[in-house]
């Protein structure tokens, strides 16, 4: 086998199908433990003049409670690259407070968020905020919760979410959440975190190997290949309960799971036949059926935000690339065509952006291509990027990286110009995927 071929992995014997696509990105080993980031922190460089100056100072009552309410919310609007923080430091104001207007029109604020944290006897928090338009001096609205402890990260990333779509016109992606993969020694585990990378929980632990989580589109349920049988095998997942029920389970490799836009179809990659093909089969199993009939490995599905289309990463050129083929069936046409190694592709929701890793120099970097005009941007600086994942706003993407030599869960805009490292559980982290608007 040429281990310069990442996918290769899931189609050859089972000893090398056990490694995992990071490995075969260039044999990293495996990074001491680290514990996960209270908060993460935000690289911001190049910025232009479109972000919207917004001051939110601490919430009455948040110092006593173990989450800080407005941290949380600052912080998720500062990952958006659409807004820059103005300092609120010594001001104390509420929901319920009429601010000074020309006070925080001198400070630089356009908008302006308060609100409250109140403990009520029975333990549960009760949150209210209100959001204002600095510059008409008009009253945006707010919400209210009561809600558990355990229950406030959402709260902060609710917030946020109605201060983003107040201000932009668009759907905020911060109660949102994304599912990744840890190695910690012998043992795998497949969490699921809220999109800051916190609050992580485990859905799946193993000592042999989770790889190529994928949501669902209701976002209740995981795709995922696991090799406890001793061979990849395809299961669907459900997040709430742990039940969950085995799709692909045919002679050879089963391996890459890619949900269709509707839920009712999955496309794999298998090798029931031979070669590594693309096939689809429904969610819940069954017979499947080829995709792709070439001499080549195909692997690496993912659908088109229309699901009309299905991207693929095939070395049938002869070297690995992106193609993309109807879903029906029928000829493939190549995608990308500079540099000779490109893998990992994945498609924004409103279709779009291309997202893919491609070998610079020996170097793996997160690209982004323009599916309109063709138009490609390297966007990071980092070496060793995989798994890239859009956020459902397709405004941000998600991929595991090395950073000051410590794996590393980020985010970024698709500009490149605005970065942040999320919390993220100890060990090598991989093949993270961002899951759908939630529904409440």
């Amino acid at each position: 086998m040429n281990t310069e071929y990442p996918f290769q992995a899931f189609i050859s014997s089972a000893s090398t199908a056990l490694a995992s696509r990071r490995s075969m990105l260039g044999a990293l080993a495996a990074v001491p433990a680290m514990p996960a980031l209270a908060q993460f922190r935000v690289e911001v460089s190049g910025v232009g003049l479109t972000q919207i100056p917004i001051a939110l100072p601490a919430f009455r009552g948040e110092e006593g409670v173990s989450q800080k309410i407005s941290e949380i919310v600052r912080a998720d609007l500062e990952r958006s690259g659409l807004f820059r923080n103005i300092p609120a430091t010594g001001q104390a104001l509420d929901e319920t407070s009429r601010p000074d207007m020309a006070e925080w029109r001198q400070r630089g604020a356009d908008a302006l968020a308060t609100g409250s944290v109140t403990r009520l006897t029975d333990g549960r928090y009760d949150v209210r905020f209100r959001l204002w338009d600095v510059v008409k001096a008009q009253d945006l609205g707010g919400q209210g919760f009561v809600v558990v402890q355990g229950d406030l990260r959402l709260v902060a990333h609710r917030i946020a979410d109605f201060i983003y779509e107040k201000l932009t016109g668009e759907k905020g992606i911060f109660s949102t959440r994304i599912a990744y993969v840890t190695k910690a020694g012998k043992r795998y585990v497949l969490w699921v975190a809220d999109a800051d990378g916190e609050n992580a929980q485990s859905a799946l632990s193993s000592t042999e190997p989770i790889i190529s989580p994928a949501w669902s589109p209701n976002g209740a349920e995981l795709a995922y290949v696991s090799f406890e049988a001793r061979k990849p095998v395809i299961y669907v997942h459900e997040v709430a309960t742990g039940r969950r029920r085995l799709v692909a389970n045919f002679r050879g490799s089963n391996s890459a799971p890619a949900w269709s836009p509707d839920g009712k179809t999955l496309a794999v990659t298998l090798t029931r036949d031979g070669l590594s093909q693309l096939y689809t089969i429904s969610s819940h199993g069954g017979e499947p059926k080829r995709l792709t009939q070439s001499n080549g490995i195909d692997t690496e599905p993912a659908f088109s935000a229309d699901g009309q289309t299905i991207f693929f990463v095939s070395d049938r050129g002869g070297s690995p690339q992106i193609y993309r083929v109807p879903v029906s069936g029928g000829s493939a046409q190549r995608v990308t065509f500079s540099g000779n190694y490109n893998i990992s592709p994945a498609v924004s929701p409103d279709g779009r952006w291309l997202a893919y890793i491609s070998r610079v120099g020996g170097a793996f970097k997160l690209h982004v291509m323009d599916l309109e005009n063709g138009q490609l941007s390297a966007i990071t600086d980092t070496s060793e990027d995989e798994s890239p994942s859009f956020a459902p706003n397709s405004r941000l993407i998600v991929y595991a990286t090395k950073q000051g030599g410590r794996e590393a869960l980020m985010t970024t805009t698709l500009d490149g110009k605005i970065k942040a490292r999320l919390a993220g559980k100890g060990g090598e982290i991989r093949e993270p995927d961002w899951g759908p608007y939630q529904k409440y």
